[in-house]
């Protein structure tokens, strides 16, 4: 069964409108807020749909369930699927880290700093799922 890429896609269009309309305001908190729990969401899809999508075209999906973090990104890369690097991946995940253990303002800051580079590359990612589905 192909792999639906729509939750994602959704995810990808929701961050890119809050990151406009935080751009528009940088001093709304609210709207701060909602982008960093937004940039959560499509990073923990992203995460999963790479995943499911690197089983799918493997001869054995066990050996990819199996794989940590750092081994899926590179797989990842080295079969034309993540438009970025592994340091990139690496400096998203340590954002994603930041927004689960705590939350002040200077974390949010750092946060909401790197979503434009994720959303970059979740568009990437996105186009090259979908354009081997």
């Amino acid at each position: 069964m192909p792999l639906d890429f729509s939750a994602l896609a959704g995810r990808v269009a929701r961050l890119s409108e809050g990151l406009a309309r935080y751009r528009a305001d940088e001093s709304d908190t609210q709207i701060r807020d909602g982008l960093i729990q937004r940039f959560e969401f499509t990073y923990d899809l992203a995460h999963k749909l790479l995943r499911r999508a690197l089983e799918e075209a493997a001869a054995n999906p066990e050996a990819i369930d199996r794989m940590t973090f750092p081994e899926l990104i590179r797989s990842g890369v080295e079969q034309g699927l993540v438009p970025g690097q592994w340091a990139d991946w690496r400096a998203f995940r340590e954002m994603r880290n930041i927004t689960s253990h705590t939350y002040d303002e200077a974390k949010a800051l750092q946060v909401t700093a790197a979503i434009p580079d994720f959303l970059a590359e979740a568009q990437g990612l996105l186009a090259r799922l979908q354009s081997r589905a």
